[in-house]
């Protein structure tokens, strides 16, 4: 969910990851639904399994064979928790937000959030595995921090994007502060030496004050523009933000925007031509008030030939309770996305 000052120094602190934390139980078998709950969600493919990776002690998976019905398994992707992340993150403990995932180079990588709720002392952390089945996931310590007072941005939700006409990995991330940041990685997936995050969209154009406070953190600001994803999709890259506010349950307004650059590094434009830095952004998804409040945080893919939405819903009919919604992306004949029926 968060102006930089990132040292070399902050880098190398952040990135020392030999302290384990402690060991935390959880539940006790694997059950199977059509109507998972789940929060933040990511998904891969692998053989003929999907697997979702969503928020939850230790990172929330469930894998499915036919994205219908779901494993909820009862071990989660970290059963031991760094212990960098406790030591860099005051209040963080084993509640992990909102991962990311993707194939790069003959491996899985996987980051995660680690924050307290409505503040921008935080870290992105990162895991590396040879094979999703296996679940033997390899702490490779910290992407990048903020630090309160120190950073206007939050090192939270994550997402990994490659620049593929020079196969290069980048990190698009952020929370309220001012807004979604942009860094490009090197070889390890971490922050490029010399690379300082830009900010590529705000929730308003800069010069615009809110008259309504920020219900939900009154250190986070009105800036409520958070869980960017990018999509490459011809010849674009789709940015997906969601705005407004999460975590209310059916109080909650979130909803997904978009809009999109011919590259990685934007600007990222709307339909208007207006640039998401300033404030633009296309709605792509919001609560119907029947089935769905609110629904943000997505991600989206192309899998077995399909283009596929995924995001969380606060659910009209089970008093806000965020589940998965799952749908196909179709595409308008000037190359914008929407949802198929």
């Amino acid at each position: 969910m968060y102006k930089l000052l990132l040292t070399l120094a902050a880098a190398t602190i952040c990135q020392m990851a030999a302290a384990q934390g402690p060991r935390h139980r959880y539940q006790r078998e694997a059950f199977t639904t059509d109507t998972p709950m789940v929060h933040d969600p990511v998904m891969a493919k692998e053989g003929d399994t999907y697997h979702i990776y969503a928020t939850g002690m230790g990172i929330q998976q469930m894998t499915s064979k036919d994205l219908k019905t779901w494993t909820v398994l009862p071990t989660p992707v970290m059963t031991v928790i760094p212990g960098w992340t406790t030591d860099s993150v005051p209040g963080f403990n084993s509640h992990v937000w909102a991962p990311d995932i993707i194939r790069w180079h003959d491996r899985w990588w996987m980051a995660y959030s680690c924050s307290t709720f409505g503040k921008n002392g935080s870290a992105i952390g990162l895991l590396s595995s040879r094979s999703l089945d296996a679940n033997i996931w390899k702490d490779e310590g910290c992407i990048v921090t903020s630090r309160e007072k120190r950073d206007n941005w939050n090192a939270i939700d994550p997402n990994f994007v490659i620049d593929e006409a020079t196969d290069t990995p980048w990190l698009v991330w952020g929370s309220f502060w001012d807004g979604i940041q942009l860094a490009r990685l090197d070889t390890t997936m971490h922050i490029a030496k010399g690379e300082k995050p830009r900010t590529i969209a705000r929730r308003y154009d800069p010069n615009y004050k809110p008259s309504e406070p920020n219900p939900t953190s009154k250190y986070a600001g009105t800036n409520a523009i958070e869980a960017p994803f990018i999509f490459k999709h011809g010849g674009y890259y789709y940015l997906f933000v969601s705005w407004d506010y999460c975590c209310r349950g059916a109080k909650s307004n979130y909803r997904v925007a978009v809009g999109r650059s011919k590259n990685v590094e934007g600007p990222y434009l709307d339909r208007k031509g207006v640039n998401m830095a300033n404030g633009g952004g296309d709605l792509f998804i919001e609560g119907d008030k029947k089935e769905w409040e609110a629904a943000g945080h997505c991600a989206a893919y192309n899998i077995d030939g399909e283009d596929i939405f995924i995001c969380h819903g606060y659910s009209a009919t089970r008093n806000g309770a965020a589940m998965l919604i799952l749908r196909n992306i179709a595409w308008t004949t000037d190359g914008w996305p929407e949802l198929k029926p």
